[in-house]
């Protein structure tokens, strides 16, 4: 059972020194504390990063650059260490706020400028000449995805997704098929075939479905005009 108590500075600093001293373990420096693991390695971030007086001087709402933000995302994403890794290098003092900001960037968001947070925008609509001339210079930078998105204002996701597609169909794959009826297009993979088919025959079911409906009225009609 954790404790929820405030735990003084000076405390933090000694179990962070205690644990760089090999004393001591990060889940015993958590049960002695009464904290989870994970408040632990913050400190130890911040303590290798900022000294012992990170730790006396925590500022409530942090401000981060945007251009930090980004760095510290592409490191991460680039395999150039884990959160805390990463959290450490760039004096980030929570590994959950590097991966709240690792989350948005995925998914098309916008890194604010002042203190830590994100919002949403709508994905960048591109031509298919742009996603081809975007997946041409990942394939052709080891698929950085995230140098790509920086590059050409797009999200990391959309730069993976298309290469992904690409590397599966070919420039076929980076067809915009949003809104177009199915089957209207020649099929990509034995996936969209199969697909085109199933829609072909529920049409035709409809269709068939709809004769027979009209059939049925007609014949009421002309069954209530003899008896009027």
């Amino acid at each position: 059972m954790f404790r929820k108590s405030k735990i003084e500075p000076v405390e933090k600093v000694k179990i962070v020194e205690r644990y760089l001293a090999g004393e001591i373990g990060i889940q015993q420096a958590g049960k002695e504390l009464g904290v989870d693991h994970h408040s632990i390695r913050n400190w130890i971030s911040i303590y290798q990063y900022d000294g012992p007086t990170g730790l006396f001087n925590q500022p409530k709402n942090k401000s981060y650059s945007k251009d930090l933000k980004i760095s510290a995302i592409n490191d991460y994403l680039n395999g150039e260490g884990s959160l805390q890794d990463i959290c450490t290098k760039y004096g980030i003092r929570s590994h959950r706020q590097l991966s709240d900001w690792i989350k948005v960037y995925n998914s098309g968001g916008i890194l604010k400028t002042s203190t830590g947070g994100a919002y949403m925008k709508k994905a960048k609509n591109t031509t298919l000449d742009e996603r081809l001339k975007i997946v041409t210079d990942c394939l052709a930078n080891d698929k950085n995805y995230g140098a790509m998105a920086l590059k050409y204002d797009c999200s990391y996701q959309q730069v993976r997704n298309w290469v992904i597609r690409y590397e599966k169909m070919g420039q076929a794959g980076l067809e915009d098929r949003r809104g177009r009826r199915i089957a209207s297009l020649p099929s990509r993979t034995p996936e969209e075939e199969l697909r085109d088919k199933i829609a072909e025959l529920e049409r035709r079911n409809l269709d068939l479905q709809m004769e027979n409906d009209l059939l049925k009225k007609v014949r009421e009609l002309e069954r209530r005009g003899r008896y009027l």
